[in-house]
């Protein structure tokens, strides 16, 4: 149910942003019908391959889907990107509209002159959603860069000093990243010689047996605590059950509400991993239970949280964690979207201290979701060193 009612919407927003679009590129600026026909035509036709694209992505046995997701989520970015600088020319002309009033020369009652501003618009909306795209797509396409955070910790052991976290998340390895992005990852967090890895959720966009090939390489995680992962979103999309039993098979520890000690003898913290809220209605063995995975804490002991969503810190906050890891958010991935994201979580991106004990850091996505695009906002593997207060 919960599938049909998010394709219903989405495809509602595809309906109506393309419309936007057919009207502001083709019917407002006045050209000839069979121009405007034709752009009605093909804007019809990509916005049917988005939600076709969504479809056929999760069967990546299927020839010819990688290249229609590669076109149809790349258009996705495109057409995001027109609407928001249409509506920014809109604002323009609703200005100039304005202003022309309080001047006794009302520019757009007259339609030549409506006409040439809608041109204008076009023009103008469509030359910088090109430069913009063309820079998206060449961030997305980049080599992930390690961004190093510093984060002091008012309970690490001072023999714990410099231990070295990798996080990686949002990978999201299916329709347009796949096993070669997937080696490339693990040879550079290798390379960093981490204490700890951790994987943050949607590792994967697409069920076990399209892509396990193209996870593979993740069995070659090595770090000198372990490699520990929480579910995301998108795993509950894709067959979560399937793909917590494939991450154990690869030799990755799954945090399931629960907690472990990481450390030497004399020298520990508290890892704590809990469920995506996306488990909701996937059956009462899923879903986060915070009481479990604290249950008997020591408070004298650091406590990190892996937890998908930004808006979890409000639980960990609740159990005086330490530091919070999360993800989810993709640091808003192509700009202005992340100014919508901050309408439902907390925190974008960035290291944050939430309360005098919880800090919160939310990584930017290590891979992309839908658009091979990122624009101003790009991917990382995030190398976390620990110090204490």
């Amino acid at each position: 149910m919960r599938a049909v009612v998010f394709f219903a919407v989405a495809i509602a927003v595809f309906g109506l942003s393309h419309y936007y679009l057919w009207a502001r590129l083709a019917r407002d600026p006045g050209w000839p019908s069979q121009v405007a026909s034709a752009a009605a035509w093909l804007l019809a036709g990509l916005a049917c391959s988005i939600p076709l694209a969504m479809v056929v992505s999760r069967v990546m046995s299927f020839p010819p889907a990688r290249f229609i997701s590669a076109v149809a989520f790349t258009w996705m970015g495109v057409a995001f990107l027109l609407v928001v600088a249409l509506l920014a020319g809109d604002l323009v002309g609703w200005i100039l509209r304005a202003v022309g009033l309080v001047a006794g020369c009302d520019a757009g009652i007259d339609p030549e002159r409506r006409r040439l501003l809608a041109r204008w618009i076009a023009g103008a909306a469509s030359a910088s959603v090109a430069v913009l795209g063309a820079v998206a797509v060449r961030s997305a396409m980049m080599e992930v860069p390690v961004h190093e955070v510093r984060v002091a910790l008012g309970r690490l052991p001072k023999e714990m000093a410099g231990l070295t976290i990798v996080q990686l998340t949002d990978l999201h390895i299916g329709s347009t990243l796949g096993g070669s992005f997937a080696a490339s990852v693990v040879e550079k967090t290798n390379a960093l010689k981490p204490d700890l890895v951790v994987i943050t959720g949607d590792l994967v966009d697409g069920p076990v047996a399209s892509l396990r090939d193209q996870v593979a390489p993740f069995a070659k995680l090595r770090a000198r605590f372990g490699v520990y992962f929480v579910t995301g979103n998108h795993e509950y999309y894709s067959g979560v059950d399937q793909w917590i039993a494939e991450v154990r098979r690869m030799g990755i520890r799954v945090l399931r509400n629960e907690r472990v000690s990481i450390g030497d003898p004399g020298a520990t913290i508290d890892l704590a991993g809990v469920d995506d809220l996306g488990a909701e209605g996937f059956g009462p063995e899923h879903g986060p239970d915070y009481a479990r995975a604290f249950r008997d804490l020591d408070p004298d002991r650091e406590l990190i949280l892996l937890a998908h969503r930004p808006r979890q810190v409000f639980e960990a906050a609740r159990a005086n964690v330490g530091l919070h890891l999360a993800g989810h958010t993709h640091g808003g991935q192509i700009w202005p979207w992340g100014y919508l994201v901050r309408l439902t979580e907390p925190y974008v991106s960035g290291l944050h201290r939430h309360t005098d004990r919880t800090q919160i850091y939310v990584s930017r996505g290590t891979g992309h979701w839908g658009p091979p695009m990122r624009l101003f906002t790009p991917s990382e593997i995030t190398k976390i060193v620990l110090s204490p207060v």
